[in-house]
């Protein structure tokens, strides 16, 4: 088995919380399915999130552009999956709560929206770009914690 096979194979036993991050450029909205995305830094405040290069999102994501995670539910699988198809641009958001600040998308019924500027060059590794968000607004409504997990190829929930 190939190492790649092998890391793949490994990676589906971890399992990760599913967020959605969104972006604005010339009026356009852009939305993509995230399950690579972990708190780097407390001061500065900071997320870092790895975005595939072939990503419609990616080639936006320069230094100084906002953008958001939102972290999902379990109500919010029809969202991941819409988020990580072949849908593009405005498809993205047909379905889901949306709301916009600053005129930002973001999902109002999510666990919780990190609202970010991009706070690094462009760093490229592999067939990703490591994005380092730092924070200007967070939201945590006061709901039940329900987010919804990925692991071994399937959607989970804590129990």
């Amino acid at each position: 088995m190939a190492l790649a096979d092998e890391l793949r194979l490994g990676m589906r036993r971890l399992a990760s919380g599913v967020c959605v991050m969104t972006s604005v450029f010339q009026d356009k909205r852009f939305a993509m399915t995230a399950s690579s995305v972990t708190s780097l830094s407390d001061n500065p405040a900071s997320l870092l999130v790895c975005v595939n290069k072939t990503a419609a999102i990616r080639p936006i994501l320069k230094k100084g552009q906002a953008f958001t995670v939102n972290i999902l539910g379990v109500e919010h699988q029809d969202i991941s999956n819409q988020c990580a198809s072949k849908n593009s641009g405005e498809d993205r958001f047909t379905i889901g709560s949306w709301d916009s600040h600053d005129n930002l998308p973001f999902l109002k019924d999510a666990q919780a929206v990190f609202f970010c500027h991009v706070d690094n060059e462009e760093y490229e590794y592999g067939t990703h770009q490591i994005v380092v968000g730092r924070l200007v607004k967070v939201i945590v409504p006061d709901t039940v914690v329900d987010p919804l997990i990925y692991s071994d190829g399937s959607y989970r929930r804590l129990e």
